[in-house]
């Protein structure tokens, strides 16, 4: 399986408009940051996303992407959900019905706000055609097990996930006791990593840091970060397994 990393920026997206900082005003590609998204291509073929951000079109065309055929939600901000009617494309050139999987209240914020995607398929494309499946434990999907992992972000429970050897959590200002043995043996981690300073629906560097020690991956890779963590500078201070994320970046797992 190939993970390609779609988005790695924060709700506001680096540069922030009107921002003159280092990092908003840098020519480095890699601190070019569209909102926290990433893609999970299996061997099969089949492509599922975690998350739909509003980012979610320009990420598709400058990945090449030509199908969706699941979404996996972590939570439903504006910044992991908004680009859902994007979703119609890949409906459109596929000709069937997308499920989106999620906890039970995330599923039912969709339905309440985004209730013309939920639709059986018919003779027309013009909206998208989406199903929404509520999930607590580890399910099948496409002869893949997928395990949601509980953390907080803040005071919302929400989900990350587990494929295989890799894991995702983006959003998280705990990860619960119980959530560390869902969370061994992995390869490969995607940790929130919000700013340097403390926030309260999302760790900080030194939080992450810490928590990636105890998760010990055999490689970290920080998402969901601000325009304060500039790629060159934020590098400087990683230890050896730990490495900044960046829009574009394809992990194998």
């Amino acid at each position: 399986m190939q993970l390609t990393v779609l988005g790695v920026g924060s709700s506001a997206g680096t540069p922030v408009i009107g921002c003159q900082c280092a990092t908003c005003t840098s020519n480095h590609p890699k601190n070019k940051r569209t909102r926290c998204s990433s893609a999970i291509t299996l061997a099969s073929g089949e492509v599922i996303l975690i998350d739909t951000g509003p980012d979610l079109r320009s990420q598709a065309l400058r990945e090449g992407m030509k199908r969706v055929d699941a979404i996996l939600y972590t939570h439903t901000h504006a910044d992991h959900l908004h680009g859902i009617d994007d979703l119609r494309a890949f409906c459109q050139l596929q000709k069937h019905q997308i499920p989106l999987y999620g906890k039970q209240d995330a599923m039912d914020h969709i339905a309440a706000k985004f209730g013309y995607t939920l639709r059986e398929p018919s003779d027309y494309w013009d909206l998208p055609v989406l199903s929404v499946n509520a999930i607590e434990q580890s399910f099948e999907l496409f002869g893949m097990t997928v395990t949601p992992i509980p953390v907080k972000h803040g005071r919302l429970d929400i989900f990350g996930y587990r494929i295989g050897n890799m894991a995702y959590l983006t959003d998280v200002s705990e990860i619960p006791e119980s959530s560390f043995e869902l969370l061994q043996g992995l390869d490969i981690l995607l940790l929130d990593c919000l700013r340097y300073t403390p926030h309260y629906t999302h760790i900080n560097l030194e939080q992450s840091l810490a928590y990636a020690s105890l998760i010990n991956a055999q490689n970290t890779y920080l998402i969901h970060m601000t325009h304060e963590m500039e790629y060159d500078a934020l590098t400087e201070k990683l230890p050896q397994h730990v490495h900044v994320g960046f829009d574009g970046m394809k992990l194998d797992f």
